[in-house]
């Protein structure tokens, strides 16, 4: 194991369980994007950063910020739109605390496990985990039930979370995942927990960070070069998701992008956030 992978997320191991190819391109030898995600590439990008904006508004009114003080930030159409749907989403004065853009970790085999939730809302011993989307499509529940996001956001709650309940750990029962849609407001996912699925999401976790763990001794080639031929992790069989990877020349799988509004929900990109592990809720190993 490489000593410059020393956590997961849930970007990495959706990035594995999609392409192993492209896990390795992007974790292991850290490349740079050679190829735009999506099309058209500036509106695409305008529309990220706004999604990165808006993150920030809620954050800043979740920790005090007037409403109204927070609102004249939203300075674009779709930032107004937004922000005017969060205000009439509901108020979180029935939660005892909240804890916006939190990060929890814990060990997972030879790895840590890192996620960074835009909310954790508490009442009693009960907890919400909320996370906002700027989706321009509203994705079917079936697809987010799935997703690794919403597997490890709550089995690392549930591994981790003790502290923001008075040292007691949440029960799997007690907790539940909410995806609130910015464009989607009376839309929102709701995926409570139960105890047998923290079990089958925690096994599902250790058995795949002990391959990754096993199998990730990268090829060392120098700066800037990457073996197209020699990897022992294959490239995903549904060629159709290559379009949306940035990858994709690496793999000869085609030069364009694919169509912004398709692939948005296959190509959330993975937020950078620099982690002080002496901050961070964690269990000890």
């Amino acid at each position: 194991m490489p000593e410059t992978l020393n956590t997961l997320s849930q970007s990495s191991l959706q990035d594995y369980q999609d392409c192993p190819r492209r896990f390795e391109l992007r974790y292991l030898q850290r490349l740079a994007y050679p190829a735009i995600e999506m099309e058209p590439a500036l509106e695409n990008e305008k529309h990220q950063r706004e999604g990165e904006y808006f993150h920030r508004l809620v954050q800043q009114h979740l920790i005090g910020i007037p409403a109204e003080q927070v609102g004249r930030l939203a300075n674009t159409e779709n930032l107004q739109r937004w922000w005017s749907n969060f205000q009439d989403f509901g108020s979180f004065k029935d939660f005892r605390s909240l804890h916006p853009e939190i990060t929890l970790s814990a060990p997972l085999g030879k790895f840590r496990l890192v996620a960074k939730y835009d909310l954790i809302a508490i009442n009693g011993d009960r907890a919400t985990i909320f996370d906002w989307k700027t989706y321009r499509r509203r994705p079917k529940n079936e697809w987010l039930h799935v997703r690794w996001q919403t597997r490890v956001y709550r089995a690392l709650l549930a591994k981790a979370g003790s502290h923001l309940n008075s040292g007691k750990s949440f029960a799997p029962e007690h907790i539940e995942m909410v995806y609130w849609f910015a464009d989607f407001p009376s839309e929102p996912a709701r995926f409570p927990y139960k105890a047998d699925q923290f079990k089958r999401d925690w096994d599902a976790l250790t058995r795949i960070a002990d391959e990754i763990a096993a199998g990730s001794t990268p090829w060392h080639f120098p700066p800037g070069q990457v073996s197209l031929t020699t990897s022992s992790y294959p490239k995903t069989d549904e060629v159709s998701k290559c379009g949306y990877c940035p990858y994709r020349s690496y793999c000869n799988r085609g030069v364009r992008a694919g169509d912004a509004a398709d692939a948005e929900l296959e190509t959330e990109a993975e937020e950078l956030f620099d982690v002080n592990f002496e901050q961070i809720g964690e269990i000890a190993f």
